[in-house]
């Protein structure tokens, strides 16, 4: 919620999505220099960062700008701007997927094709959320329902531990209960040892002594 508590359901979960990505895409850049966090940890932060990315604007694309323009028609022409600066992040997670991690000498490389990403991803956000945020707002509330359920069905399952670590770190307990609140009750369940295991492993990618 914001601090008039009046923000909508679908700017709050998209607000931490997009605090999520701030954080994970400046946590990869940042990680693939250490020498002390094992690249098999950065390389599972890079496989799920590029996943996850890949399908959050996918489904933007696809689903969501469509909702968007039913509602608001004026937004139209910078939903697809914004569209044509997610090909450009499709190019740059490429690269970041193909960029090696099997020894100590590709960490420059990765960085690099993390931080490619990290400048793409921070910059769009920037664009993105004065057009979005008050948009989503006229967005009938079943709507973004049935959409954030289909993005929770579809999502990448691979490191899923991640997000709940990432949205607690970027959302407020009663933020981060709500956006996970959508998930089957199964998942659910398994929210406290998700979180154990993200804890654990975002201490490994920040660099510190977890002996």
């Amino acid at each position: 919620m914001n601090h008039s508590g009046t923000e909508a359901v679908a700017v709050t979960e998209t607000r931490l999505s997009h605090g999520l990505h701030r954080r994970a895409t400046t946590l990869l850049s940042q990680a693939a220099l250490r020498p002390s966090v094992p690249l098999a940890a950065v390389a599972e932060l890079r496989n799920y960062l590029v996943k996850n990315l890949h399908h959050h604007h996918e489904t933007e694309d696809r689903q969501l700008w469509p909702m968007i323009c039913a509602v608001a028609p004026e937004a139209a022409e910078e939903l697809a701007t914004l569209s044509k600066e997610h090909d450009q992040l499709d190019g740059a997670l490429d690269a970041l997927e193909a960029a090696p991690a099997g020894s100590d000498a590709d960490r420059e490389s990765l960085h690099q094709a993390a931080n490619v990403v990290r400048e793409l991803v921070h910059r769009h956000l920037v664009h993105e959320e004065p057009i979005l945020f008050p948009a989503l707002e006229k967005l009938p509330p079943e709507s973004w329902a049935a959409f954030s359920q289909e993005v929770i069905a579809t999502s990448p399952m691979e490191a899923a531990h991640l997000t709940v670590g990432f949205f607690d770190e970027v959302g407020t307990p009663e933020e981060v209960g709500l956006i996970l609140s959508g998930l089957p009750a199964l998942a659910l369940e398994l929210v406290p040892v998700m979180r154990e295991q993200a804890r654990a492993s975002l201490a490994v990618l920040s660099g510190a002594d977890v002996s």
